[in-house]
């Protein structure tokens, strides 16, 4: 539980906050240095949702899709705008939203909306996404918030929609990191806030092809 290692919910929020306001606006940036693994990262991730695509009388919609911690925009530009018609960012660093309107280069016109906020304080629009895809930023979210934020965006979801959460794992329990004022939490951990959001799990996957020295990574899908 993150109550066991967040002493000071305001620094918790405000220590990471101000970590981000450092980050240069880059790939690498919004990688912590790992940009390379970003190619293997988006093919991974665009296999696993083409699953939920595909033609069938429960298929996900591709009209709209929210970018959730959407940093520069990388996700939003090599996974999200070659799928949906349009799609939102949210992030709590203006600086990233701002490089993000040149990064995302003429097909950024169909990103409809940059939110900056925090996501413990965001509420998607009820009944406007197809896909809410929410990758490497729960760790910035205590338990309880993550809950809340997952029961709003099961709101914002239109029919047959998904709500997606790409992260790191821990092996066991909650593990602190100081350094950007986060949080890993291990599989159990992640799915008890999920099914405390009252979402069902539809698939689970973890990440191949990483760097052996970083997190293992899973990627979940649910409504």
């Amino acid at each position: 539980m993150t109550s066991e290692v967040v002493e000071d919910e305001m620094e918790f929020y405000s220590k990471a906050e101000k970590y981000w306001k450092d980050v240069p606006p880059t790939v690498d940036g919004m990688l912590g240095g790992y940009g390379h693994i970003s190619s293997i990262d988006i093919n991974s991730s665009k296999k696993f949702l083409l699953k939920f695509l595909r033609d069938g009388p429960n298929r996900t919609g591709t009209t709209c899709a929210l970018d959730c911690g959407a940093g520069i925009g990388r996700i939003t530009k090599r996974l999200l705008l070659p799928l949906f018609k349009a799609v939102d960012m949210v992030d709590v660093t203006e600086d990233f939203l701002t490089k993000a309107r040149t990064y995302l280069g003429e097909e950024g016109r169909r990103v409809k909306n940059y939110f900056c906020c925090g996501l413990q304080d965001f509420s998607p629009e009820p009944n406007s996404y197809d896909v809410i895809w929410i990758q490497w930023v729960i760790g910035h979210l205590t338990d309880d918030h993550l809950s809340d934020f997952l029961k709003r965006c099961k709101v914002g979801l239109r029919p047959n929609g998904i709500i997606v959460i790409k992260d790191n794992m821990a092996q066991e329990g909650v593990i602190m990191d100081d350094v950007d004022s986060s949080v890993c939490r291990d599989l159990d951990v992640v799915r008890t806030i999920v099914w405390r959001a009252g979402l069902n799990l539809l698939a689970e996957e973890r990440q191949e092809n990483f760097p052996d020295e970083i997190y293992h990574v899973y990627t979940f899908a649910m409504r």
